[in-house]
């Protein structure tokens, strides 16, 4: 008891002793969600699920893929939710100010949905953890535009048409090193296989990297979600989590290893699963890299020339600032940072940096 007592000491010291930016939670964002009324006039609550996903537009605006109404897990209402509430929509947008400004999805969407993604053209990807798809989406939901890989169909490491319960998605506004064309999509496709795998706009593969393993450029063997995330930077990177082994893989866009993070603060807790997901700050140069360490429920600020551990905020808990499986991070153009949590949190939380 005594050591644990000492471990939970340093771990709170530790984010104390870095002061590079303060961030303090918004607990008015976002705004309660509705609860519309029947017929009968009898309101019914909204209710989320497990955060799959969170991204931001051009607009600010702010998507939290929930799974409210999938079963499994956290994913449905839970017996003590009320005998009146009612699973949210899968697909929540939020405004800058937290108004619920649209919602969509039903069954068409992936299955255990994992990872979101707004792209240069407003569209919005999603991928699911339980199955083997990634979609792309009209802005408003509206219409389905494109699905790489297909329902409940699993690929090997190797295929280059299928996926297996791929995490993460992201789209490149610049032209691709080989076709030349602008809109190239990268897969972590790391539930069930342990690689970046990467397609053309029209859904065509273009090439792959990463195996299981525990040496330079491959992702863990076990845990879940290696790759966990990926994510692409201003300067023409490829940002990867590997999760259960503290560390963030960086590439270029044709897989070649270019350097390694590790995300170990010393707290002596000897966590894993600290590099859940990643984002970038707002300035140009991207010079901050927030990091979700699920494994300690915090959040660390990283340099990202240097690697250097600069600040964290954040630890275990239901109260407003606290994280309960702090899962997905993004951030919009103001520098407010936006944590989506699974497990028993189900929940999305604003963070701003104090002025």
């Amino acid at each position: 008891m005594r050591q644990a007592r000492v471990a939970l000491v340093n771990f709170l010291a530790v984010i104390s002793t870095f002061a590079a930016a303060d961030y303090k939670v918004d607990p008015y964002w976002p705004k309660p969600l509705p609860a519309p009324r029947d017929a009968g006039g009898v309101p019914h609550q909204w209710i989320t699920g497990e955060t799959g996903g969170t991204c931001t537009d051009a607009q600010d605006h702010v998507f939290s893929i929930n799974r409210s109404g999938q079963p499994g897990r956290l994913g449905g209402l839970l017996a003590y939710e009320g005998t009146t509430s009612v699973a949210s929509p899968p697909v929540i947008e939020f405004d800058a100010a937290g108004n619920v400004v649209n919602s969509w999805g039903d069954s068409a969407l992936p299955a255990g949905l994992h990872g979101c993604f707004a792209d240069y053209e407003g569209n919005i990807w999603i991928g699911g953890s339980a199955d083997g798809i990634v979609q792309k989406w009209s802005h408003d939901g509206k219409k389905m535009l494109l699905q790489i890989g297909r329902k409940d169909v699993l690929g090997g490491n190797e295929s280059q048409s299928l996926l297996n319960l791929p995490a993460d998605i992201a789209v490149d506004p610049a032209a691709d090193p080989v076709t030349g064309q602008r809109g190239s999509i990268y897969i972590a496709d790391g539930y069930g296989n342990h690689r970046i795998v990467v397609f053309d706009a029209q859904g065509k593969y273009l090439r792959q990297w990463g195996e299981a393993g525990s040496g330079p450029g491959q992702f863990a063997p076990e845990g879940g979600g290696h790759p966990h995330c990926v994510l692409l930077g201003n300067d023409g990177l490829v940002y990867v989590c590997d999760r259960n082994q503290n560390r963030i893989e960086i590439f270029d866009k044709l897989g070649k290893l270019q350097r390694m993070i590790s995300v170990d603060p010393p707290d002596h807790l000897q966590s894993v699963m600290r590099v859940c997901d990643i984002a970038f700050s707002s300035d140009p140069e991207q010079s901050t890299i927030f990091v979700d360490d699920v494994g300690s429920e915090a959040i660390w600020m990283v340099d990202r020339k240097t690697g250097k551990l600069l600040g964290g905020f954040g630890h275990a808990g239901h109260q407003a600032g606290d994280f309960t499986g702090a899962h997905t991070i993004a951030t919009d153009s103001r520098g407010n940072i936006f944590v989506g949590e699974a497990g028993g949190g189900r929940r999305i939380q604003k963070f701003s940096p104090e002025q």
